[in-house]
């Protein structure tokens, strides 16, 4: 017992001493303008390097140099294969040779707190404050910024990735279409409650316009994402899926419900159930792999999906027949759209060790992306090299647009920039050219967003007695869930085995995870 006290002690005094380090590079820093340095500063950052980015090397390309010039900072970029990403990280903060930084690394919840803890991380505190104007102006704009990043202990540990609060469309990741032409050839609206839509469904089955038997109702690449498509027509959910699990009780909004034991959950297993056993949903959605759903929706057999946008992924001809859906109004009156995420992608964007020569310059570094000039720099690159200004918005240029020969654009935008499979710093509807801007996703956003709840909870943090519990009795309950929620959709278990069912989940512990939540919760409406 005395050794686990002294350890805290210890433990509280180092996370003080970093907190209160007074100098933090800041007598090398100018508070604003270019360059944040005047004499060269040099930074060894940690970065996992996104897949798309394979044939780049950041140490000698277009966004980093013209970066390096305009700041005076000089990064020496570690470049980790995200196959390696979780093994050089965890050998980098249990001891091996720490970066300034880390960018980009996937740093979960449980290592910032507990690396924070112990000293090998920086507080940011004090450093947003001084250094992070665009950072602290967009906390208060929309405090669950702040919330998301601030430990139980108080301390900020990271700087995020963010998607501007008004791009929802991206936020929305893949969201539901129609095969609009089968309905117009079954003489049919677009559906507008989970009736119409069981509705259509049948009637596509019976129809068949893929003829031989092969026409898909429904089809995606996993459950999940019909799941939480309907969540908000059967009142779960209510503030996005980053809680697995876990929503406002509608009865307390002072009180976290876990809904997968509630009555409503329970019809939204049902309503789903119904649909695959009449073989209205893709019988192999289980286990179908992207390149096969993509193999099916060439041959346009499905009637509806939840996916990206169609005609960026399947071509004009077959993408150009799918419409947008948004919201369904369910049995019990309920039609709101809760698949969409935080505006918080990733609390962990940037990380400052305690090895940081410059943590002042190094937060200033990274503060800037969270600004217009910052986002279009990223995003877009560097004027009349990448991108022009055409009545008045950014656009990259023809070698990116139209490359030579067999060139992809994103080969070619990856030849130059780096944001390819990333966010860094906010990313923002006006300097974002990928599928999520196409005009038919931005369409298909602007019908959902009167559905969308007036506030969507990041991922909550938790102290490390709270990740004991989830990574322990939490996990449990949640693998159990999960088994039995795809049992129920099956067939392969009864619905007459459903109290059975809420009695096990509690036996395996859900009073200590909803404990947590409510905890976590609390402390997340406190920091706001």
């Amino acid at each position: 017992m005395m050794i686990f006290i002294v350890g805290i002690v210890l433990v509280a005094c180092k996370s003080d001493e970093a907190a209160n380090n007074t100098d933090n590079g800041s007598s090398k820093v100018n508070e604003t303008g270019m360059p944040i340095v005047d004499e060269d500063l040099e930074l060894k950052i940690f970065a996992n390097k996104p897949a798309q980015n394979e044939d780049n090397d950041w140490n000698d390309i277009l966004i980093w140099n013209h970066y390096r010039d305009q700041t005076n900072i000089n990064v020496k970029w570690n470049l980790i294969n995200p196959d390696a990403l979780q093994e050089k990280r965890n050998l980098a903060l249990g001891g091996g040779d720490l970066p300034d930084a880390f960018f980009l690394a996937q740093i979960p919840n449980t290592d910032l707190l507990r690396y924070g803890a112990q000293g090998t991380l920086l507080p940011l505190n004090d450093l947003i404050e001084k250094y992070a104007p665009n950072l602290t102006k967009l906390m208060e704009n929309d405090p669950s910024i702040r919330s998301a990043i601030t430990f139980p202990d108080g301390n900020i540990y990271s700087m995020p990735s963010l998607i501007e609060e008004d791009f929802l469309s991206l936020r929305l990741s893949a969201r539901p279409w129609i095969n609009e032409d089968w309905l117009k050839e079954l003489n049919m609206d677009i559906p507008e409650t989970t009736g119409d839509f069981y509705e259509y469904l049948k009637a596509v089955k019976e129809l068949d316009p893929a003829g031989g038997g092969k026409t898909i109702p429904y089809g995606g690449t996993t459950i999940v994402e019909l799941i939480q498509w309907l969540a908000g027509s059967f009142g779960v959910m209510n503030h996005g899926p980053s809680n697995a699990n876990i929503d406002l009780d509608p009865s307390d909004n002072s009180s976290i419900r876990y809904y997968a034991t509630t009555d409503e959950y329970k019809q939204l297993l049902e309503y789903i159930h119904q649909l695959y056993k009449e073989g209205l949903i893709d019988q192999s959605i289980f286990t179908i792999e992207w390149g096969q759903f993509l193999a099916n929706a060439s041959e346009n057999l499905y009637g509806s999906m939840i996916f990206y946008d169609p005609i960026e992924l399947f071509g004009e001809e077959i993408g150009s027949q799918f419409n947008s859906l948004a919201a369904l109004e369910g049995p019990e009156g309920h039609k709101s759209y809760n698949k969409l995420s935080s505006s918080v992608w990733d609390p962990a964007n940037l990380v400052l060790t305690n090895k940081n020569p410059n943590p002042a310059a190094t937060v200033r570094w990274m503060d800037y992306f969270y600004s217009d000039e910052g986002a279009q720099l990223y995003y877009m690159g560097v004027e009349n090299e990448t991108f022009e200004v055409k009545d008045g918005k950014a656009v990259y240029m023809d070698h990116i647009l139209n490359p030579e020969g067999d060139m992809t654009f994103e080969q070619a935008i990856a030849k130059q920039l780096t944001w390819l499979g990333s966010i860094n710093g906010i990313i923002k509807a006006d300097f974002f050219q990928g599928g999520e801007s196409a005009p038919q996703s931005m369409a298909a956003a602007e019908k959902i967003e009167p559905f969308v709840p007036e506030e969507i909870w990041p991922r909550f943090t938790f102290t490390e007695e709270e990740n004991k519990v989830l990574q322990s009795v939490g996990q449990d309950v949640t693998k159990y869930v999960e088994e039995m929620r795809d049992k129920f959709i099956t067939g392969d278990a009864d619905f007459s085995e459903w109290d059975n069912y809420v009695e096990t989940v509690k036996k395996n512990g859900l009073e200590d995870v909803v404990k947590v939540y409510q905890d976590a919760y609390d402390r997340y409406k406190e920091n706001q």
